[in-house]
């Protein structure tokens, strides 16, 4: 749907009086809301792709299969394992002094959720939220980016075709609908992308007061520990960094080295890109740079790097190609905190380097700095890895490996401090998406009339116990 701000209001009133018929669907709704999701992903996973593809110039079909129909699916059938039980109202004792009462925390669903999806992963950043939403027995309304057209539009055609208006509805078009759909009432908003429109977000959704989880970026950085099994580092954060291009809001932003590791670095990177990307122009297997204003923010970022003294290393065999939006993968030697590159999220296959002489150094580089999406560590020895740990701040952090603290249905994704706020997946998403109201059941046979007034020597008495119980 690309509709105007009053077909936008019509929509959320119709969800609004949806949940208002049934504001707590049974487990047989919630579930079969999950099916045809699943049914849908399914039947539509080649035309997916395709439109995926077709929007960034070229999108490896392997990529969206491995890193956003796989963790869509995992995701979508853990939530149908376990919603049922996540459901349940989790019942326990009133505090000692209160005994008999009993206590219970009720999950109830928000209501009308909105999704506000990015362009880098269309579809598992559309389908996550929903997941989660979804099982915890809300109506969602989806916003699509308008960077690609092409898929949003299918998604919408196909979301429609498989749920009712009143269940979920995906809405395209471009920034001003966007902010429409910002400042709609909603009674939760998930909103997937960059600091600075995070900012814009949460602004809008503060006139209602409606409750936000930002899901943001920031330079999230990998090190490499002094422990750290050395080829093993660099190829997985060569892949962590290149696959989609770089176009990815956990990519490594930059790498913490020892010092006199940075020539092996560069040495095992021409390796390594070699093995992982033959040919990498020409097979058709690195992501196209999405659209032409990102790929000449790139490449100003890489240029403006290199006129202050950088050193630009090329992995590959190819050079750019402007027409077809294909940025070579590139290391940045001799990079300082002045650079563009140093400040800004980079997103795409640009990678600084940055030297250290002790890894107290790497931690104080990473805590001075803004809180990350993501932290990668690479190293064996446990102390250096608590160390790390407990004096660095980050949404997440995958140790000895990238990315895939994401795709953990255990473990809630989300930043922290400017790379975000609150948390989704799994069990922690259902959270997010429901109102864990808590209830007091006060026993038939209590004492509370014991504390009533008129205040006297019985009440004090009674005080003097509270005050040992408590």
């Amino acid at each position: 749907m690309n509709a105007p701000t009053s077909d936008l209001h019509q929509t959320l009133l119709l969800m609004r009086n949806a949940h208002m018929q049934d504001p707590t669907p049974a487990w047989s709704v919630r579930s079969g809301w999950l099916d045809r999701l699943e049914r849908m992903l399914l039947e539509q996973r080649d035309a997916f792709a395709e439109a995926i593809s077709a929007d960034f110039g070229t999108r490896p079909r392997e990529e969206t299969d491995l890193l956003e129909i796989f963790p869509s699916l995992s995701g979508l059938r853990h939530a149908r394992r376990r919603g049922r039980h996540w459901m349940r109202p989790r019942k326990g004792m009133a505090d000692m002094a209160f005994l008999p009462a009993g206590t219970t925390m009720l999950p109830q669903p928000r209501g009308v959720v909105g999704v506000i999806v990015p362009w880098n992963y269309p579809l598992y950043l559309a389908v996550g939220p929903l997941i989660d939403a979804l099982v915890a027995g809300n109506r969602v309304m989806v916003k699509m980016s308008e960077f690609t057209p092409g898929f949003s539009s299918l998604f919408a055609h196909k979301v429609a075709e498989y749920f009712k208006p009143d269940e979920v509805c995906v809405v395209t078009g471009d920034a001003d609908v966007a902010q429409a759909f910002s400042a709609l009432p909603f009674d939760h908003l998930l909103f997937t992308g960059s600091t600075a429109v995070g900012h814009h977000v949460m602004r809008a959704a503060s006139a209602h007061l409606t409750p936000v989880t930002l899901e943001l970026g920031g330079k999230s950085p990998a090190i490499i520990g002094p422990g750290a099994r050395f080829e093993h580092a660099v190829e997985r954060i060569l892949y962590g960094k290149l696959v989609n291009a770089g176009q990815t809001c956990i990519a490594p932003d930059y790498v913490l080295l020892p010092r006199q590791r940075v020539g092996d670095f560069v040495t095992a990177a021409h390796r390594v890109t070699g093995r992982l990307y033959p040919q990498i122009a020409q097979r058709g297997q690195f992501a196209s740079i999405v659209a032409d204003r990102h790929f000449q923010r790139l490449t100003t970022l890489r240029d403006d790097a290199v006129i202050a003294g950088a050193r630009a290393e090329r992995l590959g065999d190819s050079d750019q190609d402007p027409n077809r939006r294909f940025l070579p993968p590139t290391l940045l030697l001799h990079v300082n905190d002045n650079m563009a590159v140093m400040r800004e999220e980079i997103f795409g296959p640009l990678l600084p380097l940055v030297p250290y002489d002790s890894i107290d150094q790497a931690i104080d580089y990473v805590a001075g700095r803004p809180h990350p999406l993501a932290l990668y560590l690479f190293d064996d020895d446990r102390k250096t890895i608590d160390r790390v740990l407990a004096r660095t701040q980050a949404g997440g952090v995958t140790v000895n490996d990238t990315l895939y603290h994401i795709a953990q249905h255990g473990l809630p994704f989300g930043g922290v401090g400017k790379s975000g706020m609150g948390g989704y997946h799994g069990e922690a998403g259902f959270r997010t998406f429901s109102h864990m109201k808590p209830v007091f059941r006060q026993a038939r046979f209590n004492g509370v009339r014991l504390l009533n007034p008129p205040y006297g020597q019985r009440f004090r008495n009674m005080v003097r116990l509270l005050f040992k119980l408590g």
